[in-house]
Parts: C-alpha cells; structure tokens; sequence
C-alpha cells in the first residue's frame, strides 16, 4: 500500500488505500459509461476521482475569472480559460463583474494524490488539481501551476454545448496523472512543418494533458558545427528556442530527440561523413569506435540544445543499432574492440555511456532505447540516471530496476501504415493479400499502456506515444492515436475505448460534426484495402538490403505491383492469358470499396461545412480519400483495359477491323487517363499539405539534399530514394514499379502493325509514365 503525498497519517493512509483499490479496480474493469459521459460531458483524459451533483448549471458572460492566493495574474491557466472559453465556446469571460467566479488557487499541500503507477510522488503532486463546480462558483486548486493548468483545461473540456446554452454539472473532481512523463513523439524527418504548425501541435498536445513533445528534425535543423548536414528547409535555432519557450509555457517539454549510432542515413548518405561508416556501402549505422563519431554527435548534441535552453529532457535514439561490433574494414574495426570488451552488447554500452554522459554532464535527463543488442547481464554497466524509452520483456525489465533505471511505456499508433493509421480492422475477407490484425491502432495503444506486464515487473515513470514518419504520413492523421494515448497515460483502463473514440471526436471537431466515427472508419478500411489491393514479390533492380532487425543480410528487397493485361498479337490481336478472370476478386472488391469511398467523400465534404473545428485537418483526410480513390479508379480501369483487349481480339476475329483497332484506342485512352488521374490526385494532395510544410526541393536557400541517398540500409543510392527526396511523389511511388509505360509503347505499337496492315491511320502520340506533373492530356492526334 502507498501512502499519499507528502505525509499523512492513519486517515490518509486509509485513504489513499482505498484509493488504490478504486484505481486497480478501474484499470482492470472500466464502467461500461463513465458518470461523466452518461451526463453529456466530455473530458479527455478521464479523471481519477469524480463525484456528480445532481444537477447542472449554466455558464454565460456573467461569469468571471477571480486570481486567488498564489497566482500570477499572467499565468497560463487563467490565459486558456480566457482564450479557449472564447474561441471554443464565443464566452468572454469578465475579471470585473459581479457575477459568479471561477476561482484559481495553488498552494503546498492542497490536492492529494492518490494510487498512481509512478513512485514519484511528489512529481506527480505538482500536476494533481482538485476542481469544484456549483452553481455559486467554480473553484481550481492545484498545489502547483502543471496542475492549475490541467484543471483549467478540464474545466474547458468539461463544459456541454446545447443550442445557445452553455451548462456544467456540479461536481467535485480530484485528478493526478498515473506517471510524470507524457510524451508524443513528432517527426519531422520526411517534411518540415512551418512554426506555427509546430506550435499549435503543441496547444493540441497540452490540451490533452501531455507534457513532452519529442521532435526528431533530423536534417531540418540548422546545426552550426555540421552545416552539410542541413536540407534546403531547416528550422534555426533561433526558432527552436522559440518553440522551447512555447513549450514551457504550456508545460511542455521540447524534447530533441537524435539518432546515434543507428539510423543516421541524414548523415552519412552525405560525402562529408560517409567516413563515418561503419560499412562502407550503406548509410545506416556510423562507427562507433572512430573518435570522429563522437566528435560529430557532441556537435550535434550542443547546437541542439543551445537552442533548447529551458529543455530538460534530450532523446539519445541507440535503437536498432544491429551491426555494432560486426564490422572490420579499412575505416571502420569494431570487431576489435567488441572482442577486447567481451561482446558488441558491451561495446554498445560503451558508446551509450560516452554519448549519455556528454548530455548529462551537460544539464540533461537522458532518455535511449535499452533493447537488443544490449544483454541483460550488461545493464548494470549503464548509469542508474539513464531513463529507458521503452520497457522490453520481464528479464530486461527487473535488471534495468535493479540497476534503479526508470523506464517509459512505449507505444506505436504509426508504424508504417500507409497514408492513414488502421485505426479500425478491414476483414481479411475483404483484403487481397490480409494482414495479421484484430485490433486498432488507437485500442492498441490504450490497451499496450494499460495492461503490460511491466507495470509489474518495471519502475515506470512514463509513457511515451509515436507515430513514425519513415513513409512521410501526414501528422493530421496522429492525433487519434495521440488522444488515446494520453489517456491511458493519465488514467490507464478508462474510459471504454469507443466512448474514447466518441468524446475524441466531440472534442477534437466540437459541434456540427457528423458521422465521425464511420468517417475515420472508412479513412482506415480504405487504407487497408489500398495497401492489400497489390501484389508484392522479390525485386530484381532494387539494391540487396543489408539487414532488418532479425539479422545481417544481404536480403532481396521487395516491391509492390500489379498484374498488367497481356500485349496482343500484332497479326491478329490474339490475347495469351485473360486478365478479367485472375483478378476477379480484386475487382469485385475494388467496386465495393469505390461505393464507400463515396460515402467517405461525402462525409467529408459535409463535415467541412458542418463541423466547427479543425477544417485543416479534414483537408488533409480529404486528399488522402482521393489518394485512395485514384488507387481504385486504376483497379477499375486496368479491368476496363482487359475488356477493351478482349473486345479488340474479339473484333479482330470477326474481321471488322475499325472496330477492333477503336478498342485498341480506348485501352491506351485509359492508360493515359490513369496516369493523368493519378497525377491529379498528386497535385491535389500537394497543394493541401504544402499550406502547412515546407516545399520539399532538392536545392534551396543555398543548401541541397544528399546527392546519393539511400534507403534504409540498402547498400547502394537507388533512384527510389531520389524520388523520394522531392515533393511528395513518395506517396505514389510504388506505381513507378510499374511498367505501364512499356506496355502502353508494345500495345501501340501492335495497334499502329495491325491498323497499317487494314489500310487504318496510325496513332501518334508519346507517352511518358514518369510523368507526375501533367494532370489532363491534350487529345490523342491521329494521323488522317
């Protein structure tokens, strides 16, 4: 049994058991509706403690904002409660009035904590906030300004829309968070987003009760000591400080967050560094023996926290680090000293410990990833003031716990699903090639937060939600996942997950919205069917990878792609296979999906116009409906194109030769109009997410990209990678797969032999599938 913060005797102790027992109780068993949401009130993250009135009461202007005893007039919760009060609600509220108050105070000791996972508790007392609601007035009480501001925007969440009514229920709420730290992770390595964008992610997160922001800038950030290194776009450090600043005030932290020894592909792909490799072929992981490493990471390290000051935390990502030890090569002799020390797993705490004491000694808490290929017989060689970003199986756990290491709760909305978060599971009947899935990514993160086995074996201390960008997914489509997370961060195992989903929706578009959660249903099944709906097979051009997490390769890359119709013969247009009757299903499928990708644009369209917050954000699903929609009209149209094969065979067949050469014609009108509908979508999607990133071009501001770049841990630049450094062509690339621009050539050329064989004229015309920039073909001219 715990005792409550910061003494107390047999009553509180008795209290704060039964506190306890309440909470480990919740967490097991969540009430079917919360008492909150049964009333209509919603509130994100769902507090610990509630106690309902059995009434409700209206707020309106008459009511004020009064300062009590220790606060500033200028702090930041009675800023949000001015400001989010009139932004969300159009209630300007008074400090002059007579009305009734809504009354702020902080004071040592004057909000209890009770059962929480984190031991800290008096980290978790700061962010602790009693909130008392009557007719008669509105009390905040918080023993310091995190949980005065918490309990300003539970107060702003809490309030219910009814008509040209504003109503609250009377309550007593006492809340405190399960763990200190509440992170979400932003990535910024594909795209940069402008600084407002980055610091309305900010308000967003904080309005949800997270506490960290992690940025990883990669190349979008202007170091000083390594000026190669920065991409055409970058933010200064001027701006980062001004994002820190931001942070702070809405008590949240900044956290940069750098890759080291793996994953550096930003550095090493550029000529200046590729010395630094601990392979010479790939760009993956740089060596971590050579003294010119660890001169460029402390470099890295100062510029980013120079313009970080205030920040508290810095992420040193040691993830995935597979090869350490591995290599012995002219620039690079690992092997050695891994042999020297015992095992790559001790030659990787070497390096943790070197890199982490520089940030330490420099004024910071230093967050790593403590996995793979550390052993667990090597934990104790790591300082027990490292923080772990993740918990691993119960072996690794107990040891970092011995060693008095605290570990973070890691979980993943984003792996890589493309263009949207499977938020929902698509039935494998409903998938060509299905997925091994049976829950959601949002349920997936509550659940991985509430119930991992850790919390027994480990000393937690906080949760930490990502999204990764690796395949350039816009950040729009996070915040789902980011909610949830916060969530099961501050209470674990409640509320429900679909009343989750709910209030998420209620609070995220306010009222007007319509049909959300259908909406992010069909957002999700359409990504599904749109990465199900092609084949995948072993890729003959790619370059070999060099290895994945369950092992050094090299491995045959794959890719995706499509079954194209067969050429026809030039002499009688005979077709040698059909492509209707293979891909039967894949069509069947693409029409059901097409109708519910109708039903997904009108739900859009409807909430853009209805909904009244976060537009932006539907812009940007609604491109990516789009996306999804073009991926089905080339399904639809490749089966178009067979029809129109067969027809040409069957006419040739008949001898009626104009015919059969018009079928021809209206297969490659199709061919062009799926390139010219894919380039479209293109265009579409580029000018929504370019309002809030900047452009992605090769050069710029007297800066370019890397001039080879690789993918992963490829072994060799591949012209993927250079496509991928430009616009936003990543999010059709695997179309470039495709060989629809030799086809297109064989099959015309078939049609120009057969039409000059039957007196016809000739189609002339060049067709170019690289082509992403033209979206509407001029006419086809045919020779008279």
């Amino acid at each position: 049994m715990k005792t409550g913060w910061p003494n107390g005797g047999l009553v509180a102790a008795l209290l704060c058991g039964l506190a306890a027992s309440l909470a480990l109780a919740a967490t097991s068993h969540p009430e079917m509706v919360s008492s909150l949401y049964s009333r209509g009130y919603t509130v994100i993250p769902e507090p610990q403690q509630v106690k309902l009135g059995g009434s409700d009461f209206e707020i309106s202007a008459a009511w004020r904002v009064e300062v009590g005893p220790g606060v500033p007039p200028g702090d930041v919760a009675v800023e949000i409660l001015r400001e989010e009060f009139q932004a969300l609600y159009g209630l300007k509220l008074s400090d002059r009035s007579s009305g009734p108050a809504i009354r702020l105070e902080t004071g040592q000791n004057s909000v209890w904590v009770g059962d929480a996972q984190d031991r800290d508790r008096a980290a978790l007392a700061e962010q602790a906030y009693k909130l008392t609601l009557t007719k008669d007035g509105i009390t905040i009480m918080a023993n310091a300004p995190p949980g005065l501001f918490y309990g300003a925007e539970t107060l702003v969440q809490l309030v219910k829309v009814s008509g040209a009514n504003l109503s609250l229920p009377e309550a007593e709420i006492v809340d405190w968070p399960d763990v200190e730290y509440r992170e979400v992770f932003w990535d910024e390595q594909t795209h940069l987003d402008h600084l407002e964008v980055l610091k309305d992610a900010i308000r967003r997160a904080a309005f949800f009760k997270i506490n960290a922001l992690s940025l990883r800038m990669n190349a979008h950030f202007e170091y000083a000591s390594a000026p190669a290194l920065v991409d055409p776009y970058a933010l200064s450090p001027a701006e980062l400080q001004e994002l820190t600043d931001y942070g702070l005030h809405y008590h949240v932290q900044v956290v940069p967050y750098l890759d080291g020894p793996a994953h550096v592909n930003f550095i090493l792909e550029r000529d200046e560094y590729s010395k630094l490799r601990e392979f010479p072929d790939t760009a993956f992981e740089m060596c971590s023996t050579n003294p010119e490493t660890f001169e460029l990471l402390e470099g890295l390290f100062q510029d980013l926290m120079n313009a970080n000051k205030g920040g508290k935390y810095f992420h040193l990502s040691t993830d995935e680090a597979w090869f350490i030890g591995k290599a012995d090569n002219d620039q690079c002799h690992e092997a050695e000293r891994a042999k020297e020390l015992g095992s790559p797993s001790k030659l990787w705490a070497e390096f943790t410990n070197k890199t982490a004491t520089y940030l330490r000694d420099h004024g910071r808490e230093v967050i790593f990833w403590g996995e793979d290929p550390l052993e667990v017989e090597d934990i104790p060689q790591l300082p027990p003031w490292l923080l772990n970003g993740e918990v691993y199986s119960p072996a690794y756990n107990r040891a970092f716990r011995t060693r008095g290491i605290r570990q973070i709760i890691y979980t993943n909305s984003q792996p890589d699903d493309p263009l949207f978060p499977f938020y929902y599971v698509l039935s494998p009947q409903e998938q060509i090639h299905p997925r091994e899935a049976t829950e959601g990514r949002a349920n997936q993160v509550f659940d991985e937060i509430s119930y991992t086995s850790a919390r027994k074996d480990a000393e937690i201390m906080g949760v930490g939600v990502y999204a990764w960008g690796d395949r350039g997914p816009h950040p729009e489509t996070f915040w789902l996942g980011y909610a949830f997370g916060a969530s099961a961060a501050w209470r674990p195992g409640s509320p429900d997950p679909q009343e989750l989903n709910q209030s998420f929706y209620r609070l995220f578009y306010g009222s007007g919205s319509t049909g959300m959660g259908r909406l992010y249903q069909l957002m999700s099944t359409q990504a599904e069917f749109w990465a199900s709906s092609w084949d995948r097979e072993p890729s003959g051009k790619l370059p070999l990878v060099f290895g994945y997490s369950y092992g050094i390769g090299p491995f045959t890359p794959h890719v995706e792609t499509l079954p194209l119709p067969p050429v026809p013969s030039a002499d009688y247009l005979r077709l040698h296979g059909h492509w209707l009757p293979v891909n039967a299903r894949r069509l069947e499928l693409t029409w059901k999906f097409l109708g519910e990708n109708d039903e997904l644009l009108d739900l859009l369209y409807k909430n853009l116009s209805s909904a009244k917050f976060h537009h932006y954000n539907l812009e940007v699903y609604l491109s990516i409906a789009k996306l999804y929609r073009q991926n089905l009209l080339m399904l639809r149209e490749v089966g178009e194109i067979g029809r129109d094969l067969e027809t040409a065979e069957d006419r040739a067949a008949k001898l009626q030769y104009a015919d059969a050469v018009g079928a021809l014609d209206q297969a490659l009108d199709r061919a062009w109009k799926i390139r010219d509908d894919r380039n479209q979508a293109l265009h579409d999607a580029t000018t929504t997410w370019y309002k809030t990133w900047f452009p992605r071009f090769r050069e710029a501001n007297g800066r370019h990209v890397a001039r080879a770049p690789q993918e992963f841990v490829d072994t060799q630049p591949s012209e993927r990678a250079r496509r991928a450094q430009v616009g936003l062509v990543y999010l059709i690339d695997r179309e470039f797969s495709l060989p629809v621009g030799e086809w297109v050539n064989e099959v015309q050329e078939v049609r120009n032999r057969y039409a000059k064989a039957h007196g016809l004229p000739a189609r002339v015309g060049k067709f170019d599938w690289q082509d992403t920039e033209t979206p509407h073909s001029h006419a086809v001219d045919r020779e008279l």
